[in-house]
């Protein structure tokens, strides 16, 4: 299974996000916020269901805007990551996960790429396609679910 994750679009969608949806016969997208109006948009444009969860430009300031959605024997936590304090680190995002019995936590809000893995939760956040920040490029996460394995790749169109 091939999911594209992004997140922190801003109310732009990027031509290259269409195109390699349709030329790497992705399976999901998961859209992470800031604007989850895009991932609607997205949705329209691929024509395949969007996950989403609201950012804090969505104007979700809850403790509950997250998912948890189980995928591949991996139980995923969605969340756009301001409620969780992730500029200021993944203490509380590892301790949300935990407290969740999630494995894997897609998260944005930082605007830069990352993949990490803390013990046994891998945290990965796409970054953003139209407003990266800290020196990153335009970029989105491209996760592969095979024979129990995961594999991730950021992508920058």
């Amino acid at each position: 299974m091939k999911i594209m994750v992004v997140s922190d679009t801003h109310g732009h969608i990027d031509e290259a996000l269409k195109q390699y949806y349709k030329l790497n016969e992705i399976d999901s997208v998961i859209h992470l916020g800031d604007s989850y109006k895009d991932a609607l948009r997205i949705e329209e444009a691929v024509d395949s269901k969007v996950i989403y969860v609201k950012g804090n430009i969505d104007g979700e300031f809850s403790e509950n805007g997250y998912k948890v959605i189980p995928m591949e024997n991996h139980r995923i936590l969605l969340t756009h990551g301001h409620m969780e304090k992730v500029k200021a680190g993944l203490l509380q995002l590892y301790y949300k996960a935990l407290s969740l019995s999630c494995d894997i936590v897609f998260f944005g809000h930082t605007h830069m790429p990352i993949i990490v893995k803390k013990d046994s939760v891998l945290f990965i956040n796409p970054g953003s396609l139209t407003k990266p920040k800290g020196g990153s490029l335009p970029s989105f996460v491209l996760v592969i679910f095979k024979d129990d394995t995961v594999s991730t790749e950021i992508i920058y169109p």
